[in-house]
């Protein structure tokens, strides 16, 4: 644990000054006298939460993105492509940084009174330990916040799901209270700061969302509970205008930036075989009109991804644009695109997926909006989306769902999504003409990460031993 997150609030706020929506009078007074840190509001600490969290999402999916082979390294044998061991101790403390700027808010607005913004710290300490939970298993959270412990405990996978459970749970209960006497600030709210009237509301459907997401990813386990699940969804997004994204940058959409690498022939941001292939009609023999919204066809005017270890198979080496790669033209990482966190079409795949074997009607019904949704979010021409809904290995019926159909439709609309490595887990990787990546260093698919080295250096008594990567987490046996 870095320091077990006895981090300073300026070195955690100090990297959101910038941002252009955070104006508030905490920044100015910084701004009159830079060498006094005054004690942080409650708008500067949402913030940076905020922010932190598209942030991470950016973080962890850079991750997982060659693991569940939305992207490919054009050189043969790259390291995340083939299961090597990597250290993302950036990552690590990111997350945990994260946290620490939430759990602030948390205390302040206990201390405030303020049940939205206690609400709003819950979701999103949750949301932040739900990501290092599903990297590394085991973490430290009970005693992660302990200022005077340097060397946290280690709770067992098991129990970090558990506490984060737990925290939606309280958030909901905090959320759903409308007496709140200090109520959240849009102008600092970088996900959901639209409108104060709605405000409130839409962080207890992201709160209900991600109690969606924690019931499904146990559908191996026998604690699963489709009622459970559907219940939370009752209560979730009702559309794509409740979808929770961050688009407040610095400069620009993290992945625009690596399109934009891309273009100045940096090696970063190039597709794989396995998502260009499923959406170009070669694998399902149906061509997938997000293609041209994902990414944009190669100098020889076709669609073509890049193999995962293999590298790039075109004749004019890494520079050449004979593969596809992420496109600055995608509503998805474009400069101006937010990062999408959750959204109304995942919600409505994970609805699928759970009433499919009480309520095919139910389950149909949501199979085909959330593949609706999707192509409106990923802005589909209505003749194209409609074409493709009428298809008929699309609108198979009821009685011929199944999830094998589900998780390769979501399989495209979590694209960049770090949630998606769940889904791949629980999956088993089953996805039609999933393979290996070629070269790689393990015998099966990569189930979990190596504890980072800073986490080792600075806790290392308390880190568990180093298990095969793939070892399958609790959820995932």
């Amino acid at each position: 644990m870095k320091n077990n997150i006895k981090y300073t609030i300026f070195s955690a706020l100090i990297a959101t000054l910038s941002l252009q929506s955070c104006k508030d009078s905490y920044f100015d007074k910084l701004a009159d006298n830079p060498n006094q840190v005054t004690i942080p509001t409650l708008p500067s600490l949402l913030a940076t939460s905020t922010a932190k969290a598209g942030l991470n999402n950016y973080n962890v999916a850079s991750i997982i993105v060659p693991y569940v082979q939305y992207t490919a390294n054009p050189s043969a044998s790259a390291a995340g492509d083939t299961y090597q061991s990597i250290d993302f101790s950036t990552t690590w403390d990111a997350l945990y940084f994260a946290m620490a700027d939430a759990n602030e808010m948390k205390k302040l607005a206990i201390s405030q009174g303020s049940s939205e913004y206690k609400g709003v710290a819950d979701v999103l300490i949750a949301y932040n330990l739900i990501m290092v939970n599903d990297l590394w298993g085991n973490a430290p959270f009970s005693q992660a916040f302990n200022i005077t412990n340097f060397t946290p405990k280690y709770d067992s996978g098991q129990e970090v799901y558990n506490q984060s459970m737990a925290l939606v749970d309280e958030a909901i209960v905090e959320l759903a209270k409308t007496n709140a006497t200090i109520k959240l600030t849009p102008a600092n709210d970088l996900i959901y700061g639209a409108s104060a009237s709605t405000e409130r509301a839409n962080w207890l459907k992201f709160a209900y969302a991600l109690k969606a997401r924690l019931l499904n990813k146990v559908s191996k386990t026998s604690a699963y509970n489709a009622t459970a699940v559907l219940s939370a969804i009752d209560n979730s997004f009702t559309s794509n205008a409740d979808d929770a994204a961050m688009g407040s940058f610095v400069t620009r959409n993290f992945w625009a930036s690596v399109a934009i690498a891309n273009a100045s022939q940096s090696l970063g941001g190039w597709l794989s075989e396995q998502l260009i292939d499923q959406l170009n009609g070669t694998t399902y023999g149906l061509f997938d009109p997000r293609i041209a919204k994902i990414t944009d066809k190669t100098i020889n005017n076709v669609y073509i991804g890049t193999v995962n270890g293999a590298g790039n198979r075109g004749t004019g080496g890494n520079t050449t644009k004979d593969e596809c790669y992420i496109s600055i033209n995608s509503p998805w990482t474009s400069p101006t695109s937010p990062i999408f966190i959750a959204t109304y079409a995942e919600l409505k795949f994970i609805e699928a997926e759970a009433a499919l074997t009480t309520n095919r009607p139910r389950a149909y019904a949501a199979y085909l909006a959330a593949i609706g949704a999707n192509m409106d979010k990923f802005q589909v021409a209505a003749t194209d989306k409609a074409i493709y809904l009428a298809d008929p290995r699309v609108s198979v019926g009821e009685a011929s769902l199944t999830k094998d159909l589900i998780f390769k439709e979501k399989y495209v609309a979590t694209y960049l999504n770090p949630e998606a490595w769940n889904d791949a887990r629980r999956y088993d990787y089953k996805y039609k003409d999933f393979t290996l990546p070629v070269n790689a260093v393990l015998t099966d698919f990569i189930r979990r990460l190596d504890y980072p080295q800073g986490e080792r250096s600075k806790n290392g008594s308390n880190v568990p031993v180093d298990v095969p990567r793939t070892t399958r987490l609790w959820w995932d046996q």
